[in-house]
């Protein structure tokens, strides 16, 4: 038996391509039609002028300000200044070891996130033993024919990273730790966790910062001295590992409870079960918390201005101050905004992919 078949009409091309996708996602209804239009009209007048000002009638390199006579940005603000928004303080002759520095961290961290790079394994230990070692040296200086250079000296976005890498990696195993803790069922130890996180979580950074280097002297003997950046680094570790012990707890919360059955029924201790079942589990669900945590350490690190240090926002700052480039500010802040929205942009998106790579369930879609 023959049957007439009507051949495949192709699809309407109102309904396929560039107009498709806008009749799906800003014409769908009403609604989205007239919101799109009152959005499409801000954006027309108000980021039409803004690229004029911030590219076509800037004005990028220059030594002073009489280099800015275009009527738009003044980037030369920033170029002019770049190194010490990069460095800070630092010798000029020495820049080379930061650049070293933060070189061989950049070379482990792409190595570690690439897929299918070996020796991952020994990069990892690399990275948590040696380098902190090499980059202490590296930085401060001392040993190996290195110029000593007091942390005082340090700034710009060098020190913001050191903030920020040093608070994420300390932060991690006591949040981990504290987590642990208040989830155990030794009342010692699950008091002391409760007592530490709420402590910490109930009081600001600012304060935090403060106390660190204002108090934390007057409890040690007075030949003791604490370098003001390892007092910052620790008030930070302090503060944010409280904040990361809630995020792995909500983790721990999750985790079905035939999970810690089916631990018990293998026979395993209580740090194996964890090790290997437990945390890999609830530190996978709650990769999107860790990462705004680890997001708004980055931003805080801004903070340590009040006890002196000068951060790529203190060292902009500063900059803004001089009498010879006085008027410049929002280029500098738009500098500044940039700079983080750069790294806190990456870490979100890192994070969205290791999500992707980690999941494990069924997309029934």
């Amino acid at each position: 038996m023959k049957y007439d078949l009507e051949p495949t009409l192709p699809a309407p091309s109102s309904t396929t391509g560039v107009i498709g996708w806008m009749r799906r996602n800003l014409f769908s209804n009403a609604t989205n039609s007239i919101a799109t239009l009152i959005i499409g009209y801000f954006l027309v007048t108000l980021l039409g002028p803004a690229l004029q000002w911030a590219f076509i009638d800037s004005d990028w390199f220059g030594d002073s300000p009489a280099a800015c006579t275009s009527g738009g940005a003044c980037w030369a603000f920033i170029t002019y200044r770049m190194d010490q928004f990069m460095y800070g303080f630092y010798p000029e002759t020495e820049y080379w070891r930061i650049n070293i520095t933060f070189l061989i961290f950049a070379v482990a961290i792409i190595w570690l996130v690439t897929d299918k790079t070996p020796y991952k394994g020994y990069v990892s230990i690399f990275v948590l033993f040696i380098y902190p070692v090499i980059a202490f040296y590296l930085l401060y200086g001392g040993s190996f024919g290195l110029e000593v250079i007091e942390t005082h000296k340090w700034g710009g976005l060098s020190l913001t990273l050191v903030l920020a890498i040093i608070g994420i990696v300390a932060a991690m195993p006591f949040g981990i730790l504290l987590a642990l803790g208040r989830r155990s069922n030794m009342p010692i130890v699950k008091a002391f966790s409760v007592i530490y996180i709420e402590f910490w979580r109930g009081v600001p950074l600012i304060t935090v910062l403060f106390m660190a280097s204002v108090m934390l002297p007057l409890f040690v003997p007075e030949e003791i001295t604490f370098d003001k950046l390892l007092r910052a680094l620790i008030g930070i570790i302090l503060f944010q590992s409280a904040y990361m012990a809630e995020v792995i707890r909500g983790g721990l919360q999750a985790i079905p409870k035939g999970q810690y059955e089916a631990a018990d029924s293998l026979g395993l201790s209580y740090w194996k079960s964890m090790s290997f079942i437990i945390l890999p589990q609830a530190l996978k669900m709650m990769i999107p918390g860790i990462v705004n945590t680890f997001i708004a350490l980055f931003k805080d690190t801004s903070l340590v201005l009040i006890i002196g240090l000068f951060d790529i926002l203190a060292i902009v700052q500063a900059a803004n101050s001089d009498s010879a480039w006085l008027g410049f500010s929002t280029e500098g802040y738009i500098f500044v905004a940039f700079v983080f929205w750069v790294f806190c942009f990456g870490m979100s998106r890192y994070s969205q992919n290791l999500e992707k790579r980690l999941q494990t369930g069924h997309n029934t879609r």
